[in-house]
């Protein structure tokens, strides 16, 4: 697959009609842009899900799973690739149980900029809540885990 290629699944997308709840984060990320589409695509168990709890290949209509562990409770995370084009876009169903999307089939993209100093900018839209809370919730978690994937890797990566 080269840079210049974007590959969409066949299966049905989520509709999100009836969940308009959404937010967006830009950040200007340290990372170059082919490290932020790794991070995000294969190095997933380095910056935010559990080591080893995860099932996950970058494949358009791939089912993954991961688990996250946050106050002493485990968070089971499920979604899909829906599209994907190297080290420029990554979009993807998410779906938690409650608290986070509550079962909704949410859309998270992932947009990469290059910035031409090996910096990126990275702008996230998470889409499809049901209310304001799983939003709010979301609107503070992403800006809080996103520098996790500035931090160089364990050395056992």
């Amino acid at each position: 697959m080269t840079a210049a290629t974007r590959l969409t699944g066949s299966l049905p997308r989520p509709d999100l009609s009836n969940r308009p709840h959404h937010i967006t984060v830009e950040r200007d990320m340290r990372s170059s842009a082919e490290r932020i589409y790794w991070a995000w695509t294969e190095g997933f168990d380095t910056w935010f899900a559990g080591r080893g709890a995860i099932r996950m290949r970058a494949e358009v209509d791939e089912p993954f799973w991961f688990e996250t562990e946050h106050a002493g409770d485990r968070h089971a995370h499920y979604g899909r690739f829906l599209t994907l084009e190297p080290n420029r876009f990554i979009e993807l169903t998410w779906m938690t149980g409650t608290p986070g999307t509550a079962g909704a089939e949410t859309v998270l993209t992932v947009e990469l900029t290059p910035l031409g100093d090996g910096t990126t900018q990275l702008r996230l839209t998470h889409a499809g809540f049901y209310d304001q809370a799983g939003l709010a919730q979301h609107d503070t978690a992403w800006p809080q885990l996103l520098p996790r994937i500035d931090r160089p890797p364990a050395r056992d990566d």
